[in-house]
């Protein structure tokens, strides 16, 4: 038995409405990094200095050393950044990811931060690499920054990002963390719920595009007018994706040391002015936005097909295919994951067994499917899926005439093809299914053998949805 980890579908076309409060068509977060003081160093027991977002373009890390001027532009962030940006946005909600190391090096900002009411969540104990630590290492490494995080800023963290993570942070945070909402993502515009830790735990998934970060890399913005146009582009459509009745998120990631800078401060600045200059914009934390959707969408309560065992998987799906359970046991081995927690994910993982399987077991499923309004139905001896199917097309209530129509053409059908007439009967009124029927008697038998499987498929995915919840 095969799991795909990855959910790659997320909401697909069926994305829930946000409603976000007031009717706002948008919610724009605002995310603060607050590492200054948190960064690799020799001073704070790690092996070299930082070589990450910084302005020192292709900068690498000094092994033993600590670096000068890498030193001075982090500080830079924390003695005139931090201060322009607060001054910025001290009447805006505001998210800070402080590293709680750093917290525990600015009395002042970390002041300041609390004056202005922002959220204050937590940005791992130190701002460095966690892809090589062992699970352990980094349980204790989250375990340490809630506690110091607790005893700097007088309460837990509600939140949780790492930013530089392993394939085992989100997990752990969710495991040792009471997070109302972990940022360890970049999948969607809109906050989801992942079984993860032994529970369901909200993400809330972050931006590194609309985020200053990209004044610190090749491939990013080389002046505070690319930064703006692009805050306002990402505005712009997900504010029309609002007035049509599907708001979403706006995530902006800022770092002091970076948007600190006067060059980007003032472009930061005409973007939110624009902002504000339209109407239905809610700003807000990333707790706010974390409690107002755990309210509106708590976590959907249903089947999850990739978590069953056999048993349940094939006794649940089993039937999907009619008489043909051998369907949904070789779909439970293949690779089946969160993607397939939907009626069309169940649905492509059946009728890809049934599609590869040999014509001669494809045939078997079409000959175990009963003869529309024929002899098992007249004796009562459908399937519970089969006669609400017949019953809901008016096939349980046929005139003598329209009886005999039916039973004429059932004959010829199965004289010619050597399988019962299929045609997924909810899709079709009677005279449209009467009309097919005789249409169809004149396919060769590969044509016709063609359409009647793909009328199993279209009443296997029909049946799936009743079960599985979409």
């Amino acid at each position: 038995m095969t799991r795909y980890p990855r959910d790659m579908t997320g909401y697909g076309a069926r994305r829930p409405v946000a409603n976000w409060p007031g009717g706002a068509k948008i919610a724009v977060q605002i995310v603060l990094n607050y590492e200054e003081g948190g960064e690799n160093n020799i001073l704070h027991g790690d092996p070299a200095s930082e070589a990450f977002l910084s302005e020192i373009t292709g900068a690498a890390p000094w092994p033993g050393q600590r670096h000068w001027n890498m030193e001075s532009i982090y500080e830079y962030g924390s003695r005139a950044g931090f201060w322009r940006v607060h001054r910025l946005l001290c009447d805006l909600p505001v998210t800070v990811y402080g590293v709680a190391t750093a917290l525990a090096r600015a009395p002042e900002q970390l002041a300041a931060m609390k004056q202005a009411s922002w959220e204050i969540a937590s940005h791992g104990l130190k701002w460095i690499e966690h892809k090589d630590m062992s699970r352990e290492e980094e349980r204790a490494q989250i375990r340490e920054a809630i506690a110091l995080h607790t005893e700097v800023v007088g309460a837990p963290p509600r939140g949780w990002y790492t930013g530089r993570c392993s394939m085992n942070t989100v997990q752990l945070a969710a495991e040792e963390g009471d997070f109302a909402y972990i940022a360890d993502s970049y999948a969607d515009d809109l906050p989801y719920w992942m079984r993860t830790g032994g529970k369901d735990q909200l993400i809330l998934p972050y931006t590194l595009d609309c985020n200053d970060m990209r004044f610190a890399i090749q491939a990013g913005f080389a002046n505070g007018d690319q930064f703006e146009s692009y805050l306002k582009d990402s505005f712009d459509i997900l504010y029309a994706e609002g007035q049509a009745g599907a708001p979403k998120m706006l995530s902006i990631g800022l770092h002091c040391r970076l948007a600190g800078r006067p060059g980007r401060a003032i472009a930061l600045k005409r973007a939110l002015d624009y902002f504000r200059a339209h109407d239905g914009v809610w700003f807000a934390t990333r707790l706010q936005i974390a409690e107002h959707w755990a309210r509106e969408h708590p976590p959907r309560q249903g089947l999850r097909p990739s978590e069953m065992d056999r048993e349940t998987f094939v006794a649940t799906f089993g039937g999907v295919f009619e008489h043909s359970p051998w369907i949904a046991e070789a779909a439970f081995e293949r690779e089946l994951g969160p993607t397939h927690d939907t009626a069309t994910g169940v649905h492509l993982a059946l009728a890809r067994v049934f599609r590869t399987a040999p014509e001669g077991k494809r045939l078997d499923v079409l000959t175990a499917h009963p003869d529309l309004a024929g002899k098992l139905a007249a004796a009562g001896r459908l399937t519970r899926e089969s006669t609400m199917e017949q019953a809901g097309a008016g096939l349980d209530m046929l005139t003598d005439a329209e009886r005999v129509a039916f039973t004429t053409l059932n004959d010829a059908y199965m004289a010619k093809f050597g399988f019962p007439f299929i045609i997924a009967v909810r899709d079709h009124t009677k005279p449209e299914i009467l009309a097919a029927f005789q249409r169809r008697l004149d396919n060769d038998r590969a044509t016709e053998f063609a359409e009647a499987c793909r009328q199993v498929e279209r009443i296997a995915e029909l049946r799936l949805r009743e079960i599985v919840a979409q």
